[in-house]
C-alpha cells in the first residue's frame, strides 16, 4: 500500500484514532462547510483514504432543522446548491450522497455503525456549535472508527497559520505569507473511487419537495433572485467571460470596493465562499494567474490583485483564527481588556436615541443613511462592506450598552445576510463594536476608545443621498417582484 498523501499532512487533524481499526470498512465524508466537489481537500482526502484501503466512499450531509437564525434565504440557497451537487455527483463520480435531517450527533454515528465505516472525514469550521458536535461524535462513534478533520476552507490551515489568537492582521500576515508557497498550490485531480458502495443505494432525494418545505417554513426571510447557487455559478462569478470578477471588474477593485454606490466593484463571491460552493484557494490561484499572464501590467490592476488577495486570504483567515482560538468570539468577553474597559466605562453614557431591536429591524430610526443600509440588508440580503461598519457602530450608539448592541447586530446579521453565521460576520460585528483587530482611538462619549463613524464622515467618503436613492429603487423593485409573484400564485389557484 502506497503511503504518499494526496493532501498536505498539515491540513489534516486526527480528532480520534481508532482503537481497534477495521480497515475493510468504508470511508464517509461528512460534508458541512465546504459544499462542493471541485477543489475540496476534504473530499480529496476521503477518496484517497478509501482507495488506499481499497474500500468504498460516501458523502453524508446533515440538514439541521434550525441553524443560528437561518431562514428560507439561507436554507434555500444552500439546498439548491446541494441539489446541483448531487446531480453532478451522479453524472461524474460513482460516489453515493446521503442526506439526513435532524441532529448530526445522532444521525452520523448511526450511519457509521450501519455501514460499518472505518473512517469519518469532516471539513473544518471554527464555530462553537460545530466543534461541540465533533467533540460529541468522538465520544459516540465506536472504537473502530477514526475521525479526520481537514481544513478545506482556508488556504493556509488555521492551526498551521498560527498556534495562538492573533491580535490583528499585521501580526498574522507574515505568518500566512510564509506558508503560501507550501499551501497555495494547485489541486490534484480528484481520483475515481476504486470500490463501489454495496449494496448500491437508490439515493432518492425529493429535492423539490424538501426545498419547498424549507422555504415555506422560513418564509419570513424570503429567497433572493440575484444570486444563483452552485459551483458552476460560483465559477462564473469568479471568472466568467462577460461579467466575471477577474475578467471585467478586478481592475477597479481597489478603488471601488469601499464605495457603497458601486456594488459591482466587489467580487460578489462571499455567498459562495460562505457555503463552500467555491474554494478560496481556487479564487487565489486564478487571481494569481492574472498577474503571471500579464507581467507587463503595472499600477492599478496589480494593486487590485494584491488588495483582493489580502481580503481573500489574510482577512478571512484572521477571522477563522479569532473564532478558533477565542471561544467568546461573539460576546463582549471576547474583546481585548482595553476595549472591554472603555466600553463599560461609557456604558451608562447618555444616548441621543434609544431604539429597540424591533425598531432597528424595521429601519425605524432618525438616520436615513442607517435606514437605507438596514433595508438593503433585509431586501437584498447583502449589505455593502463599508456600510456594515457604519451600521454596527450606530447600533452601539443607539442601544443601552455594548452587550445589547452586539447581540442585536449578530441577530440581524445572521437572520438577513445570505453570508451570515460566518466567522467574517462575527469578526465584523466584534471589530465595529468591540474594537477587535483594531486599536484604541480618541476617547468620546458612548464609544470610549472604540473607532467612531458618523453621517458626516460618510458624506465625505461617498454620495450618501445617491446611496439612499439607490436603496429606495432596490426596495421598490423587490416589492414589485413580490407583488407580481403573489398575483401569479393567486392566478394559479384560480385555474386549479
Amino acid at each position: 500500500m502506497s503511503s504518499v498523501p494526496a493532501v498536505q499532512p498539515g491540513r489534516i487533524r486526527v480528532l480520534k484514532q481508532a482503537s481497534n481499526a477495521k480497515p475493510t470498512g468504508p470511508v464517509v465524508y461528512w460534508m458541512f462547510r465546504d459544499q462542493r466537489l471541485r477543489d475540496n481537500w476534504a473530499l480529496i482526502h476521503a477518496v484517497h483514504q478509501a482507495n488506499q484501503r481499497e474500500v468504498p466512499v460516501a458523502i453524508a450531509f446533515n440538514l439541521f432543522n434550525q441553524f443560528k437564525g437561518a431562514k428560507a434565504r439561507q436554507f434555500g440557497f444552500m439546498l439548491r446548491g446541494l441539489k446541483k451537487l448531487h446531480s453532478d455527483l451522479r453524472s461524474t463520480l460513482d460516489i453515493p450522497f446521503f442526506l439526513f435531517q435532524g441532529e448530526a450527533v445522532d444521525n452520523i454515528p448511526s450511519f457509521l455503525e450501519e455501514c460499518g465505516a472505518s473512517l469519518l472525514v469532516t471539513d473544518f469550521s471554527p464555530l462553537r456549535e460545530v466543534r461541540q458536535w465533533k467533540d460529541e461524535l468522538c465520544k459516540r462513534v465506536t472504537g473502530s472508527v477514526s475521525i479526520h478533520e481537514v481544513d478545506a476552507h482556508n488556504v493556509v490551515p488555521v492551526w498551521v497559520a498560527s498556534d495562538k489568537l492573533e491580535y490583528a492582521a499585521r501580526t498574522i500576515r507574515n505568518k500566512i505569507n510564509k506558508k503560501l508557497p507550501e499551501y497555495l498550490v494547485d489541486f490534484p485531480e480528484l481520483a475515481t473511487p476504486k470500490r463501489k458502495w454495496a449494496p448500491t443505494p437508490s439515493n432518492s432525494i425529493d429535492w423539490d419537495n424538501l426545498i419547498a418545505n424549507v422555504v415555506r417554513q422560513g418564509a419570513e426571510v424570503p429567497e433572493l433572485k440575484w444570486c444563483e447557487p452552485g459551483e458552476r455559478a460560483a465559477l462564473e462569478v469568479l471568472m466568467g467571460d462577460k461579467n466575471g470578477f477577474l475578467n471585467s471588474r478586478l481592475k477597479n477593485y481597489s478603488s471601488d470596493r469601499n464605495n457603497p454606490l458601486k456594488p459591482k466593484g466587489l467580487s460578489g463571491l462571499s455567498p459562495y465562499l460562505h457555503f463552500g460552493q467555491i474554494s478560496a484557494q481556487r479564487c487565489a490561484l486564478e487571481a494569481g494567474k492574472v498577474r503571471k499572464l500579464n507581467p507587463q501590467l503595472v499600477g492599478t490592476i496589480l494593486k487590485a490583485v494584491d488588495v483582493f488577495l489580502e481580503e481573500l486570504i489574510v482577512r478571512r483567515e484572521l477571522s477563522d483564527n479569532f473564532c478558533f482560538y477565542q471561544p467568546h468570539y461573539d460576546s463582549l468577553q471576547g474583546a481585548w481588556e482595553w476595549a472591554r474597559k472603555t466600553l463599560m466605562d461609557h456604558a451608562t453614557d447618555k444616548r441621543e436615541h434609544l431604539y429597540t431591536r424591533e425598531q432597528l429591524e424595521k429601519a425605524q430610526t432618525a438616520d436615513p443613511l442607517w435606514n437605507a443600509s438596514q433595508l438593503e440588508l433585509v431586501y437584498y440580503g447583502k449589505m455593502h462592506g463599508f456600510m456594515r461598519m457604519y451600521w454596527a457602530k450606530k447600533i452601539l450608539e443607539w442601544t443601552s450598552g455594548p452587550d445589547e448592541a452586539l447581540a442585536i447586530s449578530i441577530y440581524l446579521n445572521d437572520k438577513y445576510h445570505l453570508d451570515g453565521r460566518d466567522p467574517s460576520g462575527y469578526v465584523g460585528c466584534m471589530w465595529s463594536i468591540c474594537g477587535v483587530h483594531d486599536q484604541g482611538w480618541k476617547e468620546r462619549p458612548v464609544f470610549g476608545k472604540i473607532r467612531y463613524m458618523n453621517y458626516a464622515g460618510c458624506k465625505r467618503k461617498f454620495d450618501v443621498e445617491g446611496y439612499i436613492s439607490y436603496v429606495k429603487r432596490l426596495v421598490g423593485e423587490c416589492k414589485k417582484r413580490k407583488g407580481e409573484a403573489m398575483l401569479n400564485e393567486k392566478a394559479k389557484e384560480v385555474r386549479c
